[in-house]
């Protein structure tokens, strides 16, 4: 097989890490199948075009151990992996300018999953969305809750959180449904903070405006579930033309005016056009252009600007060993980070060298920081309620009124067990004066005891 030459794929040097101020931002891509035009457009495209602002220090990898709780097919994990980097990479991803690499090439990572699976409580993972929504399908199903869940599954929050601390993420971006995990991986922080020193940044979940969704043929959301979406790469320039063939539109024959505003057409051509551009495609047809010439016209412009791209993916896809250099080239600069903190993380928790211990110490009686202290109660009005006070005696949380002292009890047991993530929707109100950072740290302390 012909190699190409080094100018043609550009391979990452091991380029020293930026400065302490800068924004590191971590995205991770599951491999368990092929990206379409949506992705490229929803997802792909803006994610390649944030990691070049200045200031952004990008991580991207390719989710395989995530791959691996979704599909037990060897084959089309493999040929997911290199579709998806070989996708990344055509469309522009920069493997100078961010740290590209596979997740399995990292052993830290699942070394670090153990680590923080030690200190994160069952409950926790009782309540993760992924795990109760498959229970609650076993039960609506007839079976038994557990029927069918693996342990990868329900441990999926926490390799997902060692994704993110690993690097010490400042921002995740996320969609709506993951909110819940990137909560989570700050409570786990903050229990190993907590229990062993300062050592991980809290993440931010970053909830991009809502992304842009491109229709799928037939008007839904673009989906392989639906059978609907429109080939990225993947088919050449046949499957992108006999996608497009398969638009659904309206009965308006050809010199008939069509109103453009709400068809699957326009909502596909904006996206790779200008603004001159669109009015014009608009304008034709209301002039009564029809539907065939229009489909003609959105593939002309769609693969007018994917084309090159696809040359390149094609390129990439006939020579993996390009492929797996430039992975290679980014494992070694993640674990460059990942190896010396986690031998940090290592030395800890108490897993270190042997060396001469110190002579034992008469023991000196251990004084516990006073922690923040829940206290519920009846009014006159009858109704219950809760405050979380700080040592100082100062109300860091305030609840609203409940029916009954259960109920209360309930959300006072969810804040010690779940920390800040439980916050989201509760009934309570910070006390005056108290910031979001001195609630969480009071809250993680509690989660921590409860833990221990």
């Amino acid at each position: 097989m012909r190699k190409l030459p080094a100018s043609s794929i550009p391979i990452p040097a091991l380029l020293p890490m930026s400065s302490a101020s800068t924004q590191r931002v971590l995205t991770g891509v599951t491999t368990t199948g092929i990206l379409h035009l949506g992705n490229y457009v929803g997802a792909i495209r803006p994610a390649i075009a944030a990691s070049r602002e200045p200031g952004i220090e990008s991580f991207f990898f390719l989710a395989d151990y995530h791959a691996l709780i979704k599909c037990d097919d060897p084959a089309r994990i493999e040929r997911s992996r290199m579709q998806i980097a070989a996708t990344w990479l055509a469309a522009g991803l920069d493997p100078q300018r961010v740290v590209f690499y596979r997740q399995s090439d990292i052993p830290e990572i699942p070394e670090l999953t153990w680590l923080l699976t030690c200190v994160t409580s069952k409950g926790q993972m009782n309540r993760a969305h992924a795990y109760k929504g498959a229970v609650d399908a076993n039960v609506a199903a007839g079976e038994d809750p557990d029927a069918g869940i693996t342990m990868g599954l329900y441990s999926y929050p926490i390799l997902m959180a060692a994704d993110i601390l690993m690097f010490n993420a400042h921002r995740v971006p996320v969609g709506k449904d993951q909110i819940q995990h990137i909560e989570m991986a700050r409570d786990v922080a903050q229990r190993f903070n907590h229990l062993f020193g300062e050592h991980f940044v809290l993440p931010e979940a970053n909830v991009e405006p809502e992304m842009e969704l491109l229709p799928g043929l037939d008007g839904r959301k673009m989906s392989k579930s639906y059978d609907n979406s429109v080939p990225l790469f993947e088919g050449g320039e046949k499957a992108l033309r006999e996608a497009i063939a398969r638009v659904v539109t309206d009965s308006k024959l050809p010199g008939e005016p069509k109103e453009p505003e709400g068809s699957t057409l326009i909502a596909l051509f904006d996206p790779f056009a200008t603004a001159e551009e669109r009015a014009a495609f608009r304008a034709e047809l209301r002039a009564g252009l029809g539907w065939g010439d229009a489909k003609q016209r959105l593939f002309e412009q769609v693969n007018r600007h994917i084309g090159p791209m696809r040359a390149r993916y094609d390129t990439l896809m006939a020579h993996p060993e390009q492929l797996e250099e430039i992975l290679q080239q980014g494992a070694q600069r993640a674990r460059a980070i990942a190896a010396p903190f986690l031998a940090t993380l290592r030395e800890a928790v108490g897993l270190r060298r042997f060396q001469p211990l110190a002579a034992a110490a008469a023991p000196v009686a251990k004084v516990k920081a006073a922690l923040p202290v829940f206290k519920q109660y009846r009014e006159a009005d009858g109704q219950f309620y809760f405050k979380l006070s700080a040592a100082d005696g100062r109300v860091l949380l305030q609840s609203q009124a409940f029916a009954g002292g259960r109920d209360a009890g309930e959300w006072v047991k969810r804040l010690k067990t779940e920390g800040a993530a439980a916050l989201a929707g509760a009934p309570v109100a910070k006390g005056e004066g108290v910031a979001d950072s001195e609630l969480a740290d009071a809250l993680a302390a509690l989660v921590a005891a409860e833990a221990a």
